[in-house]
């Protein structure tokens, strides 16, 4: 039965019946302008919070200005959140956001939060964008990881259900204390509600650090893009350390992702972490968006063959400052309208 919902959802998808899950879009007039959920970084109180921006009509390398306040805010857990993920439900009635349970404001102990943060994430969920449910915690990582970070999701229309996946340190389970050095590692559980995850998985361990995968799908094939964390230069690391990798694969979960290109964004960045990635609403190309942390926040390349790996960085683009780690969500009209009166956003309605 599982199963055979998935495939009805693809159905509709390729009909144009519903919208495709996930922030990739669909080359579709169907889209308005595009939704920007991001965190701000640690140096202010509210910048760990869930804020929102608004693209100028269907150009996404132009921005409304940021109300400048949080959108969302969590309580939970540490306090704080960083690196917010929302997609779209395959039917596109609904929304989930989630985010990683983390709040480094006032603090400078990155090994303490990797030996012992939170293996839970934050959920919220709404069913227009505007009005959301109270934020909740949910434990996804084993007993024996360090912390979840950076959760995203994608819909899998074969298992029936969204596959949710986050970076963690893994540690033996005769060391409690987390002493022994480990790796991130990006792990993956299932869920259909977000509120019960199936058994935690390894899903990208290269042997070395990697975080921050995303995942966009195009004509059966899943692209991954995630992190080198590696330093750059000696130590063990890669030249290709703190820029970007693309994979793809046929099935969403495989452990063989062939790789495509590595060292993105080198030479335009100095090194750059949380990609995101999505389809334009309005012609075929693609956008990744990478974050040059410690630098100029997020940097956007495009390239109108996905499959090639050739980015290019996006000329004459004009993002707001202070976008952190978050995504990119196409919107409907009605939805584009809805969030502009709810956050008071700056001209340029569509």
């Amino acid at each position: 039965m599982r199963r055979f919902r998935g495939l009805i959802a693809v159905l509709l998808i390729v009909c144009g019946l519903t919208a495709p899950a996930g922030p990739a879009g669909a080359g579709s007039s169907r889209y308005a302008g595009y939704l920007f959920v991001y965190f701000a970084g640690e140096g202010t109180p509210d910048g760990e919070q869930v804020h929102f921006a608004l693209s100028q009509g269907n150009d996404p390398l132009r921005w409304r200005e940021p109300a400048g306040r949080p959108a969302l805010r969590s309580t939970l857990g540490t306090g704080g959140i960083r690196d917010p993920y929302v997609i779209r439900s395959p039917r596109g009635d609904g929304f989930y956001l989630i985010a990683t349970d983390l709040r480094m404001y006032g603090r400078d102990d990155w090994d303490q939060a990797q030996r012992h943060g939170s293996r839970s994430i934050v959920v919220w969920e709404s069913t227009d964008l505007v009005r959301w449910g109270e934020p909740r915690l949910v434990a996804v990582a084993p007993d024996t990881a360090g912390h979840a970070w950076a959760p995203e999701a994608f819909y899998d229309p074969v298992r029936g259900a969204y596959v949710v996946f986050w970076a963690s340190t893994l540690y033996p389970p005769g060391d409690p204390g987390h002493t022994t050095e480990s790796h991130n590692r990006i792990m993956y559980a299932t869920t259909e509600d977000f509120r019960t995850f199936g058994e935690p998985r390894v899903w990208f361990d290269p042997g070395h650090s990697v975080i921050d995968s995303t995942v966009i799908e195009h004509n059966g094939t899943y692209h991954r893009f995630s992190q080198d964390d590696r330093g750059p230069g000696g130590g063990g690391a890669t030249p290709c350390g703190r820029y970007i990798t693309q994979e793809k694969a046929a099935v969403l979960t495989s452990r063989t992702y062939a790789l495509v290109k590595e060292c993105i964004g080198e030479g335009a960045i100095v090194g750059g972490e949380g990609p995101l990635v999505f389809r334009s609403n309005t012609e075929k190309r693609w956008y990744l968006f990478i974050d040059e942390y410690g630098g100029r926040g997020y940097q956007p390349f495009e390239t109108t063959d996905l499959e090639s790996g050739d980015w290019r960085p996006a000329a004459n683009a004009q993002l707001p400052a202070g976008l952190r780690h978050g995504t990119v969500l196409p919107v409907t009209r009605a939805e584009y309208h809805r969030l502009a009166a709810k956050y008071g956003a700056a001209a340029g309605t569509p």
